[in-house]
């Protein structure tokens, strides 16, 4: 658990609905609490498949011969799960974001709170880091990267300083960065400016929004009539693709309606928004922006 404390632990997989027979997956693995609480509930005929492409979650495997750890991008669900022969599965459970390690590790290069080379990324094998984002992307790029993921505002001044200053020499680590960036963070509002341009940086490093609509895309087709989908977002542009394809199956435009005017909807809304109580805040602060969404398969 000192790995990457589970966020809504109980709430999230109380909403899979556990059927003891059933074959569930869990595409964030981590530290693996969400799959040892879903394990907890499976009979001995169920089924989990775990997926982490982060090669130091492989560590944390779990041995139990009800569960299989695929050491791949969840934005790969339906390859490799037919790959091990599964078509359809009764549940899949997404704890969205980075995880506590990635976080913890300094030469990962994810926290805002230690200096590191300029990476983010969360599988080493992806030749895209946030040093080349940083240096190598133009202006039009960079432009949009810090206004789409990190919906800031003066992200064309924020471009502007960054290619200015690596005309000199290269940004290499988040400390530079920070130097370079240092007129655009206020005392008052430094923490909350730095976490959005990381965020941006992170995001568009690890592809975060094609990776989420492909595997909500993949979810639909690989999960039975009744089966379950419970996601738990981090930042608003996650919440808003996951809200939004729950409701009508689409990321953007509306339904296609019939001659009376109706359309039809692929999943249903299971409860309401949840999000962690004050007890779980106060011992596990990470949780504060945590949102669970939970649907079922028509």
């Amino acid at each position: 658990m000192e790995y990457h404390n589970p966020v809504l632990l109980k709430e999230t997989v109380d909403g899979l609905n556990i059927k003891p027979k059933g074959v569930y997956v869990d595409v964030t693995f981590g530290g693996g609490g969400h799959s040892r609480e879903i394990l907890n509930r499976l009979g001995p005929e169920g089924k989990l498949f775990g997926f982490d492409q982060d090669e130091d979650a492989l560590e944390n495997s779990l041995q139990d011969e009800r569960f299989v750890l695929i050491p791949e991008n969840f934005r790969y669900i339906k390859r490799f799960l037919r790959f091990h022969g599964i078509k359809s599965v009764d549940g899949i459970l997404a704890d969205l974001g980075v995880s506590s390690h990635q976080f913890d590790v300094p030469e990962r290069g994810f926290s805002t709170r230690f200096d590191a080379q300029l990476d983010m990324r969360m599988s080493k094998k992806n030749e895209l880091d946030a040093y080349k984002v940083v240096n190598e992307y133009d202006d039009a790029n960079l432009r949009r990267v810090f206004l789409d993921y990190g919906e800031l505002k003066n992200a064309p001044l924020l471009s502007k300083t960054i290619i200015q200053a690596r005309e000199e020499k290269p940004i290499q680590t988040t400390e530079e960065l920070k130097v370079v960036l240092n007129r655009f963070l206020p005392d008052q509002f430094k923490n909350k400016i730095l976490a959005q341009i990381y965020q941006a940086i992170r995001i568009e490093v690890n592809q975060e929004m094609d990776v989420l609509k492909e595997f909500l895309q993949q979810s639909l087709e690989i999960l039975n009539p009744e089966g379950r989908l419970s996601v738990i977002s981090y930042h608003s542009l996650e919440d808003r693709l996951v809200k939004r394809f729950i409701k009508n199956g689409l990321f953007e435009g509306e339904p296609e309606r019939d001659f009376f005017g109706n359309f039809s909807v692929p999943f249903k809304l299971v409860g309401k928004l949840i999000v962690p109580d004050d007890a779980e805040i106060k011992i596990n602060n990470r949780a504060r922006s945590a949102k669970l969404r939970i649907a079922e398969k028509k």
